[in-house]
């Protein structure tokens, strides 16, 4: 999984965080070969590239966990153990 704590996965997309990740707090989404990373503030796409379908499904996630996101990112900083986010249904 490219090095990427994993914090949750669903349809075949894994999403993940990085410890000691450069600003802003992000976290990235992980599809098949594809690899994207979103801002946690804004969802907007920072870098890389995913499938719209899958874009659509990693933003309704992260809508959902955007307060656990923000927890994970400061836990991530602090070299944290990071916890799981239910995945999207």
């Amino acid at each position: 999984m490219r090095g990427y704590p994993k914090i949750s996965e669903f349809f075949g997309i894994t999403i993940a965080l990085y410890h000691k990740d450069h600003s802003p707090p992000h976290f990235h989404a992980l599809y098949n070969e594809d690899e994207a990373s979103f801002v946690i503030d804004n969802l907007k796409l920072l870098k890389g590239k995913l499938p719209r379908r899958v874009i659509s499904m990693v933003l309704e996630w992260a809508f959902l966990h955007r307060e656990e996101l923000k927890q994970e990112w400061e836990l991530a900083r602090e070299h944290k153990t990071l916890f799981w986010i239910e995945p999207l249904e």
